[in-house]
């Protein structure tokens, strides 16, 4: 595992540095600390998205999909009230892998990037 992902993004998770590790360890330092510093803003916390998929109980659902860069479905979950609270339960018990998911298609679009820089 490549240890120097903790050192630029302590956030993540161990499952989530994994799958960084494994797709920056061709990058020298610098690269790694743009890759860091960029994915840093744009990812997405799962608690976070947990407190959001929460207040689809109080009657504002689907703004967890909303910041998930989902907007249809946050459309969806907001005029059917979570797809009758049964969509906003699924996603109570989903939101790490939704957040995951998220995190690993802006970690695709930074390394991009940052291997655009370098060239």
């Amino acid at each position: 595992m490549n240890q120097r992902i903790f050192n630029y993004l302590p956030q993540c998770d161990y499952e989530e540095a994994m799958w960084i590790g494994q797709m920056t360890q061709s990058l020298n330092d610098e690269a790694l600390q743009q890759f860091a510093a960029m994915y840093s803003t744009r990812r997405k916390d799962a608690q976070t998205v947990l407190l959001l998929a929460l207040l689809g109980f109080i009657g504002v659902a689907g703004i967890h999909r909303f910041i998930l860069n989902q907007i249809g479905m946050g459309i969806l979950y907001f005029l059917t009230a979570g797809l009758c609270f049964i969509g906003t339960i699924v996603d109570l018990i989903n939101y790490k892998q939704l957040a995951l998911q998220y995190n690993q298609k802006v970690a695709r679009e930074v390394m991009m990037l940052v291997s655009s820089f370098q060239k």
